[in-house]
């Protein structure tokens, strides 16, 4: 409290401020407890069941209409093609790209989300099929790429998108189109 102090005839008050001290602390600890901390977010990743006594023919099968396979090579290269890729006799196109904003791998998967549409919308295909992407990193992208890569099928809504090994033949094609380039 204020207490008086006199000197020489004159009063002036001194406050104690010990209280206040402890008042500081019992509001520190208040909202600390009363507070929620933000919660951790983590990317929700479904991983496949493997049964080995599942047929070929009840496996879930990709159409090739609906497939995109995006390939993520060495120094923030991104090559990808249309379809499943795996007739050698017959290879895709490859193109080659980066995460730049103006012809980059988002516009890419845009591209492919409405041809895919449009397919549906025209009857060519059943309205449960949906885009599927693939993603292969190779072993010398690196895991930025990766990141950004499923942040596109975020941002861009894709609904079934899986992260893939890379097979032999994937390799070929990016060597053809880094010789033809």
């Amino acid at each position: 409290m204020a207490d008086l102090e006199v000197k020489g005839g004159k009063g002036s008050p001194r406050v104690d401020l010990t209280p206040m001290v402890d008042l500081g602390f019992l509001l520190i600890t208040f909202f600390m407890f009363t507070t929620t901390m933000s919660k951790p977010k983590a990317m929700q990743i479904t991983m496949p069941y493997e049964d080995e006594k599942l047929q070929d023919a009840e496996k879930s099968q990709v159409k090739e209409s609906t497939a995109m396979t995006i390939l993520l090579g060495k120094d923030h290269k991104v090559y990808y093609y249309f379809g499943i890729g795996n007739d050698p006799a017959n290879p895709p196109q490859i193109y080659s790209t980066g995460f730049k904003d103006e012809g980059g791998i988002r516009d890419a998967i845009i591209a492919k989300k409405k041809e895919v549409q449009g397919l549906i919308s025209s009857g060519a295909l059943k309205a449960d099929d949906k885009l599927t992407i693939m993603v292969k990193p190779m072993d010398e992208s690196i895991t930025d790429d990766l990141i950004d890569v499923l942040d596109e099928m975020t941002i861009n809504g894709v609904p079934v998108y899986a992260v893939v090994d890379i097979t032999d033949l994937d390799l070929k094609f990016i060597e053809d189109a880094d010789r033809r380039n």
